[in-house]
């Protein structure tokens, strides 16, 4: 983090865990010595963050809405805003929309008989200047059995993403979700072995900067002399045995073990696109009678397994993915519930900090569930869950990278058919049972079972 300091270097020990990370560390130490840095893909800007900005230039004085829309226009991310748009920005503004305009705490600006806008009370500066920003906390939520009995807590990213009725391994147990309620995950043991059999904390991904950086340093074969002989031998074997992953084209392995049929996609996409493609290929292969028992991912590559071989993964990543099983997957999952509880604080439906008191993660959660409840039964198209919607697709699961990886495929799938697990595959399936705890016995437990699959692979 630059010492904290803009004027000094920063300063690094990498410590990879794999021999897929020492290729990501590679990569990156080359790319800061050639002074390449990660860019960031354009967005288009987000409804609750423009619906904030109105809201502070009311604060600062009366305006018109013809000439704040030319100065929001001028501003590239929302270059794009049509009349149609900015009206309902200002309409949710200044009345919540139209199924909460019956209420006077959402009427925060009003307009005129000439046209101009300007605050419904002088008090609402006061509220919004105590409220404003765009960083909402990441809450954490308790993992607890219906009796009260509390297991732990997990990021509410990864809770958020599951739905009633999925399987998630976590201390120690195999467990199902029964409900995701306020800041509450309710579970019961599970009766089968945990889908995602392994919770791991949050993390940032893989960028897409660095992933094709390692893309490239896996096809450049003359380049394997500058690194330790273990990668370059584990490379060799994959070579030998299967192939590596070529430019512009996605690698699919299947391999029977332990008794179950494995398929490992190598996308490189990142943990957070490889996990929600997790969750939605295990719905299409659901739907398929291919009996899917489980997925594990990580930043370079998704393993599922099943009862049934794949033997055509090309079905598994057609386009339609993204217009059915993800849209059904968000709904029936907490992750727009989660989406909008962040959007209606950053437009100002809802307020975390009043005069003498701030409400709690579970006040802020509760007070926005119930709003999304409303506003989906009676007003689905509202300005903020369109903006949710846009939140779950973009930061939430990585929708553009999935679609990356959708591209590859159509451009070609190399499948390759395996008898046993391939070298390259060895560093996705030893985190299957692998949970963030504290070390210690575990670790030497999974430890074995990495040197085991090494062996088998090698």
């Amino acid at each position: 983090r630059a010492n904290h300091r803009l004027d000094q270097p920063s300063k690094a020990l990498i410590v990879p865990g794999n021999r897929f990370e020492f290729l990501e560390a590679f990569a990156a130490t080359e790319a800061v010595e050639q002074g390449q840095r990660d860019g960031e893909d354009f967005r288009p800007g987000g409804l609750d963050v423009l619906a904030q900005h109105v809201m502070a230039m009311a604060c600062a004085g009366p305006f018109r809405e013809e000439d704040l829309l030319a100065e929001v226009q001028s501003a590239l991310p929302y270059a794009a805003i049509g009349p149609a748009e900015w009206a309902r920005v200002l309409d949710f503004v200044g009345t919540g929309g139209y199924s909460l305009r019956a209420y006077d705490r959402f009427r925060r600006i009003v307009r005129d008989a000439g046209g101009t806008w300007r605050l419904a009370h002088p008090e609402m500066a006061h509220r919004h200047r105590m409220n404003a920003g765009i960083i909402v906390d990441a809450e954490m939520l308790e993992v607890r059995f219906r009796n009260g009995r509390s297991l732990g807590r997990v990021e509410e990213n990864f809770g958020a993403s599951l739905k009633p009725g999925d399987t998630f391994r976590f201390a120690g147990m195999d467990l199902e979700v029964e409900m995701l309620r306020d800041l509450e995950l309710v579970v019961r043991a599970a009766k089968k072995s945990a889908t995602i059999p392994s919770y791991m904390g949050a993390r940032m991904p893989l960028t897409t900067h660095l992933g094709e950086r390692v893309r490239r340093l896996l096809s450049d074969r003359a380049g394997w002399a500058r690194f330790p002989d273990d990668v370059r031998e584990w490379l060799e074997v994959q070579d030998w045995r299967s192939q590596l992953p070529a430019p512009g084209r996605l690698l699919v392995e299947s391999f029977p073990h332990e008794r179950f049929e494995y398929t490992t996609y190598y996308t490189f996409e990142g943990w957070n696109a490889n996990q929600a493609l997790g969750m939605l290929i295990t719905r299409r292969m659901e739907d398929r009678g291919l009996g899917p028992l489980g997925f594990v991912a990580n930043d370079y590559a998704l393993a599922v397994w099943g009862l049934k071989q794949v033997d055509d993964p090309a079905v598994l990543l057609s386009s339609e993915i993204l217009a059915h099983e993800f849209v059904d997957w968000v709904q029936q999952s907490y992750l727009l519930r989660r989406a909008f509880r962040e959007v209606a604080v950053i437009g100002g439906l809802v307020e975390r900090q009043h005069p003498g008191k701030k409400k709690s993660g579970r006040q802020v959660t509760f007070s926005t569930d119930l709003i999304y409840d409303v506003l989906q039964k009676h007003e689905p198209e509202h300005l903020l869950i369109q903006a949710a919607w846009a939140d779950a697709r973009t930061r939430m699961t990585d929708v553009s990278r999935i679609g990356d990886v959708l591209d590859r495929a159509v451009r070609g799938i190399d499948h390759v058919r395996l008898d046993r697990v391939s070298p390259l595959a060895v560093p996705v399936l030893s985190m299957i049972g692998r949970e963030s705890l504290p070390a210690g016995l575990a670790d030497e437990e999974l430890l074995v079972e990495a040197e085991s699959l090494a062996a088998a692979a090698m």
